[in-house]
């Protein structure tokens, strides 16, 4: 289908999600790099996906390099995993620019930026173990591992699916259900119980792991879920909603954008790259402990606050 002629700076708008969930870095930089190589990409009838598929090897080989304690394979780590960044950019902004947008396309987007971050940090933790620990006079071994599973598993993973889903939410009450991708759990398993028994392998497994992740979500957002059953009870689609509960939503969720964006990609980035580049490796991990955990916490206290008001209020 031909696409109506505009100009680089009015496809590079239109690719965006929203001015609201949009860094700076990403409005800047990543997404006009982005666009550019999905303008490559789209005269060259490569689908999305596959751009996908590139970027989960990139993010591996920038694991790899970042194993390593010399500059040079940390430099390249740098640029593998900058690559991997612009990949995730072009592939998101192709599908919505060419309407190649799949649920499929974006859990794959999301499992690369997880296998991307799942070399890093064991890449961190092997690069670690025969390394001093500082003060300690002794090696980091085992321990090592023990701090970078702590703060990819029980940490990065929950805070960035959190994140992720704060996202889609605000942007539910911005542009309605056509601007959104928020799923829930049980329109998932239903899909998944839908599936014949029989040569449906891959589509039970990605339902069913799909459902099992966004039932994680909705655990940890209780005020939220309520809030959500009330206003399905009382209006058909986010269009039938009053003005003012969106707006009021808007503006309780807006300053918690900066928090979800934090927990994302960008500023995990610049910490890999400063602490590999310098030689301490270990502090990437301490940080995600130390200081992400507590903005993850504040960000869902505060988004669940702002859904009991509104509760209140509206419901």
């Amino acid at each position: 289908m031909k696409r109506e002629k505009r100009s680089f700076k009015e496809l590079l708008h239109a690719s965006f999600k929203s001015e609201d969930t949009e860094e700076w870095l990403d409005v800047h930089f990543t997404r006009p790099v982005g666009l550019a190589f999905a303008l490559l990409w789209e005269r060259l009838h490569v689908h999305p996906n596959a751009i996908t598929v590139l970027s989960i090897f990139l993010g591996l080989g920038a694991g790899w390099m970042f194993y390593h304690t010399d500059l040079w394979h940390n430099l390249a780590g740098v640029g593998l995993l900058m690559l991997a960044n612009f990949c995730d950019s072009t592939d998101g902004q192709l599908a919505r620019l060419t309407g190649q947008k799949t649920l499929v396309g974006r859990v794959l987007d999301g499992f690369s930026g997880d296998l991307w971050f799942f070399a890093v940090y064991l890449a961190i933790a092997l690069r670690l173990w025969p390394q001093e620990i500082p003060l300690a006079g002794t090696q980091w071994g085992p321990l090592g591992f023990v701090l970078c599973g702590v703060a990819g598993i029980l940490c990065h993973s929950p805070q960035s699916s959190l994140a992720d889903y704060y996202r889609q939410i605000h942007l539910y009450f911005l542009l309605g259900s056509e601007g959104s991708e928020l799923d829930d759990s049980r329109s998932q398993r239903a899909i998944y119980d839908s599936l014949p028994r029989r040569r449906a392998f891959w589509a039970h497994a990605f339902y069913y792991n799909y459902a099992n992740y966004c039932r994680s979500q909705e655990r940890r957002t209780p005020a939220f879920q309520r809030f959500r059953a009330a206003l399905r009870e009382k209006y058909k689609s986010p269009a039938d909603m009053p003005r003012q509960l969106r707006d009021d939503f808007r503006s309780g969720s807006l300053p918690l954008m900066k928090y979800a964006n934090l927990l994302t990609f960008n500023s995990r980035a610049i910490l890999i790259y400063a602490t590999c580049l310098l030689g301490v490796p270990f502090v990437y991990p301490l940080v995600e402990i130390a200081a992400f955990s507590p903005l993850y916490r504040h960000m869902r206290s505060e988004h669940e606050a702002l859904c009991l008001r509104l509760t209140e209020k509206y419901c």
